[in-house]
């Protein structure tokens, strides 16, 4: 793409991924390279290095490797296991240029990175973002008596939020239930009963009842709080995480915590309209960019600012596993943004230095002020800003 001073800022500027995960530390096969590339299930015969993103590795993250762009994929492999996972973390971790990560670390079925140990190889700051549903299963674990579940969850949540470093919570409910969820706030008597159900039969919290209470809980805690919306595995029913439904419960919830729809796709427009019409609602298109790759990135980042607030959209990775989607989230959405912003005012639709500032709040200011960050550096109308929940 040409550069220009759009792109040039873009390419300079510190990025904040609000919303990510920890990188593999072991050793990978291809096959366990493979299953982390990709949010659908191994298949017979298919390739995950046969998709966008496969291909986007291989473009934009050998050179990072000290291999000719679109090396083979044994030969990526192969070196990759060469250099081992602490310097490939390294290497993609320092190449994505992100100066402040705040990670999720409710989903780690592989050993990953702790937030101080990816904080280090990218030579930047960590802070962590606490999944409610994995607080609740662990309460559900010790033991607790169903008519002692809402108190006992609350307690765990309050410790959980408490801790240092921590500047969010998470709900998966979209997974869990979807979106359709009666807006009110349950009362004792029905979460007793539903703690009844669930405890009886374990597994995963997954009760419409329970997960509303969650959601309730997360605004009493008063943290900002990241919703999974849109894109994900096939544990997820796709149609159930439109933001859109979220609408009845962002009425009763308005002017309480900060609201952030992560992913979206293909819902982006979706959460763009909430974010344009509720005060404390903001979205990312996480996860999307490294899997529709750099050149489908600005299509995305297009549709998701169609009447999106500037000061609404954020910038994420959502990477998980593999330090490559660090690295390809932050490529995809610096290059996809300093298009779209660069195209814009060639058409005289944008002044440059208005572009240059929707470029700096989208890659940082916009999180730090949200999650109120400390930094030196941003704007001074987001300093500004920091005295309450914008």
């Amino acid at each position: 793409m040409a550069v220009g001073p759009v792109h040039e800022t873009l390419e300079a500027l510190e990025l904040v991924d609000h919303h990510c995960h920890g990188a593999v530390t072991a050793e990978l096969d291809r096959a366990g390279f493979e299953s982390l590339l990709t949010e659908g299930e191994a298949w017979p015969g298919f390739s995950a290095f046969d998709t966008p993103a496969g291909l986007a590795v291989r473009r934009h993250c050998a050179p990072l490797l000290d291999l000719p762009r679109h090396a083979p994929a044994d030969t990526y492999l192969n070196r990759r296991a060469e250099l081992g996972p602490d310097e490939v973390n390294r290497r993609f971790l320092t190449a994505s240029g992100t100066g402040v990560f705040c990670v999720d670390t409710g989903y780690a079925p592989h050993a990953v990175t702790e937030p101080a140990q990816l904080a280090r190889a990218a030579g930047g700051d960590a802070y962590e973002v606490v999944r409610l549903e994995s607080v609740a299963e662990a309460v559900a674990a010790r033991g607790v008596e169903p008519d002692g579940y809402a108190r006992a969850f609350r307690g765990a949540a309050e410790a959980a939020a408490r801790r240092p470093d921590v500047v969010a919570v998470k709900s998966v409910a979209a997974y869990r239930t979807g979106f359709g969820l009666d807006p009110a706030r349950p009362t004792h008597a029905e979460v007793t009963a539903a703690a009844r159900d669930w405890l009886a039969r374990g597994g995963r919290l997954d009760h419409p009842v329970l997960v509303r209470q969650l959601l309730w809980t997360a605004v009493d805690l008063g943290l900002p709080l990241q919703l999974h919306a849109g894109f994900g595995d096939s544990d997820l029913r796709l149609h159930r995480a439109d933001p859109s439904l979220l609408t009845d419960w962002l009425r009763l919830t308005a002017g309480t915590v900060p609201v952030l729809l992560l992913h979206c796709w293909p819902f982006q427009r979706q959460a763009g309209y909430l974010a344009a019409v509720f005060e404390r609602v903001y979205l990312d298109v996480g996860l999307t960019l490294h899997h529709v790759g750099p050149s489908r990135a600005g299509a995305v980042l297009a549709e998701a600012l169609e009447i999106t607030p500037f000061r609404k959209l954020l910038f994420s990775s959502d990477a998980y596993g593999v330090a490559e989607f660090h690295h390809l989230g932050a490529l995809a959405f610096r290059q996809g943004l300093a298009g779209l912003l660069q195209e814009r005012v060639d058409a005289d639709e944008l002044a440059l230095p208005d572009a240059l500032r929707i470029a700096r709040w989208t890659g940082r200011d916009n999180a730090l002020r949200v999650y109120r960050l400390p930094d030196g550096e941003a704007d001074g109308e987001a300093h500004g800003e920091r005295a309450g929940w914008c």
